[in-house]
């Protein structure tokens, strides 16, 4: 049986606004809608039922009652036997601290790989290595990514930036951007001003934007070519970035490997001139 999750997530950039809407929400809280019926799910995204009705009939379903069916059928599936880390940790004390923040973690990272498809990964990686240059961004809590992200393009293609939106003069290398250039923009709620703004004005440049953000419906994902939600949730206030930095440095190696005609000279160039320097401690 087919995913239904990765049906609206493939089909996510062709939906109406209010259908993408629903899908963000559907995505978001596949448990919850596991065993709504389409009245109430109408009621929580604040839509008709014929707009839900619409969107299953697009993915193939003869509606929602089969959407729904496949949607139940999956969840079964992910309660099937966990890995022994995973079983370990759930029969510890809830209580400890440590062991709660490490569980969350693991949650975060299965749920962001459920939602992005090995097809967005493919085009995503494409869409890097096929670019002039890179300029990663972000601000306060997304910065570390961007930062992770520039270091590790940079290192295997040489041309890729740090942008901090919050310093305006990324306005002086925005205004140069052209098609064939990319921005990869960082944000989670609540939504950076700035983030917002610059890649607005990449997009008016013609520019490519690849946005790491929390879903569909972030205001990101309005100027995006392509969107990577990864789930930000911590046991605290804050927003975690482990299951974007899991997907940064998949990125990263994924090109490695992949693209290795591509970066293997210059990653060779860049170890030989570091050993001539004795850059790295030796015991």
């Amino acid at each position: 049986m087919d995913n239904p999750i990765l049906l609206l997530q493939n089909k996510i950039s062709e939906l109406t606004e209010t259908q993408r809407r629903v899908a963000d929400y559907i995505i978001k809280h596949p448990l919850d809608v596991a065993f709504l019926t389409v009245d109430q799910l109408a009621g929580i995204v604040g839509t008709s039922t014929t707009t839900i009705m619409r969107l299953t009939f697009s993915l193939g379903y003869s509606g929602y009652s089969e959407f729904q069916k496949g949607l139940q059928e999956i969840l079964r599936n992910r309660a099937a036997p966990q890995t022994r880390l995973e079983a370990n940790l759930k029969g510890l004390n809830e209580s400890d601290l440590w062991i709660r923040c490490a569980e969350k973690q693991i949650q975060n990272i299965q749920s962001t790989v459920e939602m992005i498809s090995a097809d967005t990964l493919d085009q995503t990686l494409e869409m890097i290595v096929s670019s002039n240059r890179i300029y990663c961004s972000s601000v306060r809590s997304g910065l570390p990514v961007a930062q992770y992200l520039t270091h590790g393009l940079n290192r295997l293609l040489g041309n890729c930036d740090l942008v901090v939106a919050d310093q305006t003069d990324w306005i002086d290398k925005i205004i140069n951007l052209t098609s064939s250039d990319l921005v990869i923009a960082t944000s989670f709620p609540r939504y950076g001003k700035m983030v917002v703004e610059l890649v607005k004005r990449a997009k008016e440049n013609d520019a490519k934007v690849i946005a790491i953000t929390d879903s569909y419906s972030s205001p990101l994902a309005k100027y995006s070519d392509i969107t990577l939600p990864c789930n930000p949730s911590s046991i605290a206030f804050h927003n975690s970035t482990i299951s974007s930095m899991f997907l940064s440095d998949y990125l990263i190696s994924a090109i490695a490997i992949n693209y290795r005609d591509k970066t293997k000279h210059r990653l060779d160039r860049v170890n030989t001139i570091l050993t001539e320097m004795n850059y790295h401690y030796n015991n």
